[in-house]
């Protein structure tokens, strides 16, 4: 399965079968029929390829394991979504770790801002030693995460006013961002003004300029519509985000080892996939949203790392994941504080 832009941006009767999922043929005689949440619009790659991963899971259990998929949060903001899945009104999940982060404090440390400079540190780290110590720390809330966190991508800042050159141009800007501590924390130390919204509100937030900007990676800008309400796109890539793949620990441990095996088989595998979709994406949507009418800059980013190392962000960051997990990140990205 190849997913391009123009597959991205046609894929409406794939979007249709996902937004109002339909039993199959197996639904009714499945003996696990689980429901998998997100936040993400039914045309991006996560869904297309979660998609993908349920036919192939439904076929290879031999009907057994029904997964359907409820896109675009139709179950609920994340935080409404997060409590579904610890009390298993829902059964799988994906969510961002920065937003994890308000359960699992470690989940957050994959998105220190300007930490990664590229996609090679990025995959290293999380299916490597960085990871295993976020999974592990997952666990322990009592939640089960699969091995590969799928890609959300890096995170660029967009404005209805005016481009963001150096962390000067922050000061003050009504910014939106995810419910996540990080977040807020390193946009403060920049001088800006962070408003926590879940991401159902975001496009209304920005068009009724309650915020003047937010950011998010370009696949979302894009098929969440919001170069419609944003005029100017930064390519910060302040911070890389990924989406772990979570299950609820008594749904998880309903399923006989062998699903357990083929259902965490079928899902690692559709995040390698979906990964690879986001990158190809990603080269080519600066210019679909140029076409659209947004405005592209490159700021240097060694000057917003400088902003936040003199801010303070960086070590009040080490003091709060500690010493060890601190070490486990600068062993993937270098030195930071």
């Amino acid at each position: 399965m190849q997913i391009s832009r123009r597959t991205l941006l046609r894929s409406t009767a794939a979007a249709a079968v996902i937004a109002a999922p339909l039993r199959s043929v197996f639904a009714q005689k499945a003996e696990f029929s689980y429901k998998f949440a997100n936040n993400l619009p039914v045309t991006h790659p996560l869904n297309l390829r979660g998609k993908e991963m349920a036919d192939a899971i439904r076929t290879d259990t031999h009907g057994r394991v029904d997964i359907q998929i409820f896109p675009n949060n139709q179950l609920g903001s994340d935080t409404d979504m997060l409590s579904q899945l610890r009390s298993g009104g829902i059964e799988f999940f994906t969510l961002s770790g920065l937003i994890l982060s308000t359960l699992v404090p470690a989940a957050s440390i994959s998105g220190v801002g300007f930490a990664f400079n590229d996609y090679d540190r990025v995959w290293k780290a999380m299916d490597g030693d960085l990871g295993a110590h976020i999974r592990a720390q997952i666990t322990k809330a009592g939640i089960v995460p699969m091995d590969k966190i799928w890609d959300n991508g890096f995170r660029e800042i967009t404005s209805s006013s005016k481009p963001i050159v150096t962390p000067a141009d922050l000061k003050g800007f009504k910014i939106r961002v995810p419910v996540s501590p990080l977040w807020t924390s390193m946009f403060k130390a920049l001088d800006a003004s962070p408003a926590s919204i879940n991401f159902a509100e975001v496009y209304s937030a920005l068009q009724t300029k309650i915020v003047d900007g937010e950011e998010n990676p370009l696949a979302i800008i894009s098929t969440a519509k919001l170069f419609e309400v944003q005029k100017y796109c930064s390519l910060t890539n302040h911070m890389w985000d990924g989406f772990w793949f979570l299950a609820n620990r008594r749904a998880w441990e309903k399923l006989p080892a062998d699903l357990r095996t083929i259902v965490a088989g079928h899902v690692d595998a559709a995040a390698a996939k979906e990964r690879a979709d986001v990158a190809e994406l990603n080269a080519g949507l600066q210019k679909d949203l140029s076409a659209k009418g947004m405005v592209f800059n490159q700021p240097d980013s060694a000057l917003f790392r400088d902003q936040l190392r003199k801010a303070g962000f960086y070590s009040e960051w080490k003091g709060k994941y500690g010493d060890e997990a601190w070490a486990i990140l600068e062993r993937s990205v270098g030195k930071l504080a």
